[in-house]
């Protein structure tokens, strides 16, 4: 399976909080729903589709899975509602059970439970999979240890242009240099670029 990192990104090179203030107010954090603005529909939902149809699962870090959880089984009867609630999921918790990330949203498989190598797990799904995408949405911990440890296959990045001072990233600062390849690069109207990358080689992890 392809590793897929979708993220709003500011040209700071933040992803913290971008749908509301209630996401992720660490480190008191000002400014969530900052990517709001921003969205355009015709341009972004076209490209958010695009990947969504050739994901084959979604991979969540604990607090993200819970905002999900919370939000789409409730949606049912919507066709992009529908989608997430079928789709495969996947999360990584050690305080989650395997019962609860289950019942609370269908088709949910925990990973790492009882304090497992989270990377490890996820390495082995990886390998294990087919040749489909599995996307990784928010969730900046995880995602910024996929990007440690050469997991990651693609990068979907929608850049807006804002600065927010400081927030969670997902790129390491251990000052090692990742060279990457721009795929395509989209403009929307509202001056976000979306930009598709791959690492410019093998990853060191495939």
């Amino acid at each position: 399976m392809r590793i897929i990192l979708s993220d709003f990104i500011s040209l700071d090179g933040v992803v913290q909080s971008p749908g509301g203030k209630e996401e992720d107010a660490d480190g008191e954090f000002q400014h969530g729903g900052w990517s709001m603005p921003f969205f355009d529909s015709e341009s972004m939902g076209a490209v958010i589709g695009e990947v969504m149809e050739r994901t084959e699962a979604l991979l969540f870090g604990r607090r993200t899975w819970d905002g999900m959880a919370a939000a789409w089984p409730g949606r049912a009867g919507d066709p992009y509602a529908d989608q997430m609630n079928a789709i495969r999921k996947y999360v990584v918790s050690r305080t989650l059970s395997a019962d609860e990330a289950s019942s609370r949203w269908n088709n949910t498989t925990l990973l790492a439970a009882g304090g497992g190598d989270a990377i490890e797990a996820i390495r082995a799904l990886r390998a294990s999979g087919g040749d489909g995408g599995l996307q990784v949405w928010g969730s900046a911990s995880l995602a910024r240890q996929l990007v440690e440890n050469d997991l990651v296959d693609e990068y979907c990045l929608m850049l807006e242009p804002i600065l927010l001072g400081g927030g969670k990233t997902i790129f390491p600062s251990e000052g090692r240099a990742r060279q990457l390849e721009l795929v395509s690069v989209t403009q929307a109207k509202t001056g976000v670029l979306i930009c598709a990358y791959r690492p410019a080689g093998p990853a060191a992890g495939a």
